[in-house]
């Protein structure tokens, strides 16, 4: 029988559809409120915080704004008294119900943030605390690694953001939303593109399977995919992944990328991070070290020792499937190959990865 989280995988595409169709009608709201702040803190962890990741980017690149991650020991153990005003706080989390990202939120919002909760529960705690809620629409995710969940998190991150780039005077590079909304409603199509390539994940999955430490790195937009698909198979395979950007790998943990230790770069089709991390896949095979790829061009394809392919640039030539996304847009698409190679792998490790040991759906941190 399949697994769940196979199942659940595959099951983005109408997830995503059915979170947009949700959302989008709230970027009204959302830009008002956003109108009283000048920068975001974001507050989550685990795939919460991936999520947040691809936010803080998003947020500077595309909207002008300063984000920042939170760190929720200063409310829960600290009790840090800091000033907020002017600042939106997001708070992520799938269940809506772990202690400590509710007690940051509302922490923040008693320091004087306007806040926002993004939970795929309806009437949670979460929810309760916030301003403003964007509900995700992923319905229920039976097994414990988060894959519908975390994709739908990154849409109600992109509507957010939408909410607050140039349409909305809010700055940044960004195009028109008009535009924006338009790029925002082909990435169901384009997850669903990128469900095809199972003969190639299952060949790297038994390539893989002794294998005891793997580093997964990407840079930008995509760094936070390469974070996601580390603890993938952190969690799911029991693997060693060492998630890093690759600024981070370069400036030391590179030493330990040799033959015993592949590497497993993630890369968008285009924008100003590739021609790096084309580099970085052809420094690291001249060590001796196996390379493996998600996504990028041609040009890193032949780099790399085997890629799984992403998503196609709109600039270049059509992808696998579906349509082309820019590069902000790559991480929906580009964490499908991570989550399938993550589910494959366990299977041949014998390993269940519905139901990885020691974790649970809602993990409870603590105050």
């Amino acid at each position: 029988m399949p697994s769940q989280m196979l199942a659940e995988i595959a099951e983005q595409p109408e997830a995503l559809r059915r979170t947009f169709a949700a959302l989008l009608p709230q970027i009204g709201a959302l830009e008002a409120l956003a109108a009283e702040t000048r920068q975001v803190l974001f507050i989550a962890r685990g795939s919460s915080d991936n999520a947040a990741v691809y936010g803080q980017y998003l947020c500077s690149a595309r909207a002008g704004r300063l984000a920042t991650l939170a760190a929720p020991s200063l409310a829960t153990a600290y009790h840090a008294t800091l000033d907020l005003h002017g600042v939106l706080a997001v708070a992520i989390s799938q269940s809506g119900a772990t202690e400590e990202i509710v007690t940051t939120l509302a922490w923040a919002r008693a320091c004087g943030a306007r806040t926002v909760a993004i939970t795929n529960v309806p009437g949670s705690p979460l929810a309760d605390a916030a301003d403003l809620t964007l509900l995700t629409q992923a319905g229920p995710e039976r097994a414990v690694p988060a894959t519908k969940t975390y994709t739908t998190q990154l849409a109600a991150v992109a509507v957010l953001v939408t909410a607050q780039g140039r349409g909305s005077g809010g700055g940044g590079s960004g195009g028109s939303r008009e535009l924006e909304v338009e790029a925002l409603q082909r990435v169901p199509e384009a997850v669903a593109g990128m469900l095809e390539p199972a003969p190639a994940v299952e060949r790297l999955a038994e390539r893989l399977v002794d294998v005891e430490t793997l580093v997964v790195s990407g840079r930008g937009f995509a760094y936070s995919t390469a974070l996601e698909v580390a603890l993938k198979l952190k969690e799911s395979c029991y693997l060693t992944a060492v998630g890093l950007s690759y600024a981070d790998l370069v400036h030391g943990p590179i030493a330990i990328v040799d033959a015993g230790t592949p590497a497993l770069l993630i890369a968008a089709a285009d924008g100003p991070m590739l021609p790096d991390m084309t580099a970085l896949a052809r420094r690291l095979a001249g060590t001796g070290a196996d390379v493996y790829g998600i996504g990028g061009d041609p040009a890193f394809a032949a780099a790399c020792r085997t890629t799984l392919p992403g998503p196609s640039s709109p600039a270049g030539p059509s992808g696998p499937g579906g349509p082309s996304l820019p590069e902000h847009l790559a991480p929906f698409a580009l964490i499908v190959p991570g989550q399938l190679l993550a589910e494959a792998l366990a299977r041949a490790k014998g390993i269940d990865p519905d139901a990885p040991r020691g974790l649970r759906k809602v993990t409870q941190t603590g105050n």
